[in-house]
């Protein structure tokens, strides 16, 4: 009777510990399948960034995912806080709009050690193999549309200012270059002015203000977004230069808006909603699977806007 007990005993002490062990497997499983995605992006102040965050967050809920959404303001610092706070929360994937092709590699590379994946959009790394996905627009592609649209509205010929992007991001030297590779075929064309706006609408119009004073003949500008476009008009109009024939790059809303008016004539779409899915769904697959089925770098091609088409465009789409 004495021995039936003691294997009782031991029995169910052996049930305990298999217990405790099962217990700890099963934390361990649901941390590796947590359901959160981060999202990290520029200021929300510029709608091509809110709608690259609304549209993730939108798809991933829709997929069953909780969210946090952060903004990094181009602060390399500030992302990288984020990047830790998502490595405490074991979130299942981040996506993100980096704050320097540069800066951020750390970042990422933090959270791929840590076990979580970053899927890449609008903006690259200067590095390969530490993201999931680099989903960006064909900026190349799109800013030939543009220019040679604006090249066409020129006459191919006049006194022209070229306002750029941050000089961290990869895209603002991308953009340039693609401008160039047009507009430089046309001698008539002479740029009188190249300034860095950094993306930025008020910089944009101080910037222009100063240009429109040392340049009474200025015939036109280019721009590598459209919230710098939208800055450089307003500062043209309130030097009555309306007719000056400005382009952006991007597709927002206010850009369709000035160009039903007459004012901006032509931007190039980035489809930034689309491409948040994209990196969403990819990141789910790879949640589920451990691939994504595709290369790491992806281009999405962009579409010319100009008055022909400008009402079909909203919030980075268009409309079928």
């Amino acid at each position: 009777m004495k021995k039936i007990t003691k294997l009782a005993v031991c029995a169910i002490a052996l049930m305990l510990v298999a217990g405790i062990v099962f217990a700890a497997g099963a934390s361990e499983t649901a941390a590796s399948q947590s359901k959160l995605m981060v999202i990290i992006t520029p200021s929300h102040d510029n709608p091509f960034f809110k709608t690259e965050a609304d549209s993730a967050a939108a798809k991933a809920q829709a997929l069953g995912y909780q969210t946090k959404v952060y903004v990094h303001d181009d602060d390399a610092n500030k992302q990288s806080q984020y990047f830790d706070l998502a490595i405490s929360d074991k979130a299942s994937a981040i996506i993100l709009d980096n704050a320097g092709a540069d800066a951020t590699i750390a970042a990422v590379k933090k959270a791929k050690d840590a076990g979580i994946p970053t899927f890449l959009i609008d903006r690259e790394i200067n590095a390969t193999g530490i993201a999931v996905s680099q989903i960006v627009s064909n900026n190349y592609q799109g800013v030939q549309l543009v220019a040679e649209f604006w090249v066409e509205q020129m006459g191919e010929k006049g006194d022209y200012v070229e306002l750029v992007g941050k000089e961290s991001d990869t895209n603002a030297g991308v953009r340039s270059q693609s401008y160039h590779d047009v507009i430089d075929q046309y001698p008539g064309l002479k740029m009188v002015a190249r300034q860095s706006a950094n993306w930025s609408q008020p910089e944009a119009f101080q910037k222009m203000e100063s240009i429109i004073q040392a340049n009474p003949n200025l015939k036109g500008v280019i721009c590598g977004n459209d919230t710098m476009a939208m800055g450089a008009m307003a500062a043209l109009k309130a030097a009555g230069k309306s007719q000056v024939v400005v382009v952006g790059f991007d597709g927002s809303n206010d850009v369709r808006d000035s160009i039903l008016a007459d004012d901006i004539k032509a931007t190039g779409l980035q489809p930034a909603a689309r491409i948040a899915e994209m990196a969403v769904e990819q990141a789910d697959k790879y949640i589920k699977t451990g691939s994504t089925g595709l290369p790491e770098k992806q281009l999405v091609d962009c579409v010319l806007i100009t008055k022909d088409n400008a009402s079909k465009l909203d919030n980075f789409a268009m409309a079928n």
